[in-house]
């Protein structure tokens, strides 16, 4: 038996027990973080550079992005790190940043998706009072309510399960750190505060989920009332990418946290945790980007600018010879 003043760390669990398995892990978790970073830093800086994108739209996909960035950087390298150097160690504190990061980006990723709704809400349904109700200090208002939200959400969390005494060792059937693996380390009945505190924040959760579901009901209702096939087009066009983000989110979270115990396994919830961590992150950008017109135009420029600065540099290079 032992309480957590005397644990120094946890063990995560391992993707393999071969080495050639864990450096081919390593090699795939590298390609999936690259292709996030690339992506999401593409789409910020898309955004930043291009004033025409300046709008509440591209503040808040800049946002989502940039929660993107975080949550696959809180725990993608670590798993990268342990792979390579066959390991399953993580400190006591870096343990706790863990739940603390993770919590705080994917509880602001989901407040920010709700508010992202509202935006295309008022677009399509009240477009004369669009500038009127999402002016630049609204948006940085429901932003700034975004974060916070997330932020004391995951800092109550945390606070409350690395206060509870562990007595099941320090072993975690996960490869990074989250609440519901510490608390089966937890002593009998000591986790019933973190209960109380997870049914609020699925309240919380079932309230911001109806309230886009009520949003595209509306949407979808005016959308249908357009008179041209054009019009119809390009206001599902600016709605598509954004219920596809909403749609991962939701599904490979409940999934993960909702499953049957009769199907529930440590590699089964290692595969879902990767789904509903991982890949969003990767994927949200190919999203946006693929159907976005705005997005896809600023990156063609990007490149021809970048090839043509790429073929003059042999001239400039001569030219100093």
């Amino acid at each position: 038996m032992s309480n957590s003043s005397s644990i120094q760390g946890f063990l995560l669990l391992a993707f393999a027990h071969t080495w050639e398995l864990q450096v081919l892990t390593f090699w795939l978790f590298l390609g999936i973080y690259l292709a996030a970073l690339l992506g999401n830093g593409l789409i910020i800086t898309t955004i930043a550079c291009d004033h025409h994108l300046h709008t509440p739209m591209y503040f808040f996909l800049l946002n989502l992005s940039l929660l993107d960035l975080g949550c696959i950087s809180t725990t993608v390298p670590k798993a990268m790190v342990n792979s390579l150097w066959d390991t399953r160690a993580i400190s006591y504190p870096g343990c706790a940043a863990q739940v603390f990061l993770v919590s705080s980006l994917l509880g602001t990723e989901f407040a920010l998706l709700t508010v992202m709704a509202y935006d295309r809400y008022i677009a399509i349904c009240k477009p004369l009072h669009y500038g009127t109700l999402l002016g630049s200090r609204a948006c940085v208002h429901m932003a700034a309510a975004a974060w916070g939200t997330g932020f004391l959400n995951a800092l109550l969390h945390t606070a409350n399960t690395f206060s509870l005494p562990l007595c099941q060792g320090n072993v975690l059937d996960q490869f990074f750190c989250e609440i519901p693996q510490i608390l089966k380390l937890s002593c009998s009945h000591s986790y019933l505060r973190e209960v109380g505190l997870s049914i609020i924040s699925a309240c919380l959760f079932f309230v911001c989920f109806v309230f886009i579901v009520v949003s595209y009901v509306q949407i979808f209702r005016a959308v249908l009332r357009i008179p041209s096939e054009q019009g119809r087009h390009k206001a599902f066009s600016t709605c598509l990418p954004h219920l596809a983000v909403v749609s991962l989110c939701v599904s490979t979270g409940l999934f993960a946290y909702l499953k049957p115990p009769s199907i529930s396994s440590p590699y089964l919830d290692l595969v879902v945790s990767v789904l509903y961590s991982v890949v969003p992150p990767a994927v949200n950008p190919l999203i946006y980007s693929m159907r976005n017109k705005e997005i896809r135009e600023f990156l063609r420029k990007l490149c021809e600018y970048s090839l043509l600065q790429i073929n003059k540099v042999p001239i400039i290079s001569l030219r100093f010879l």
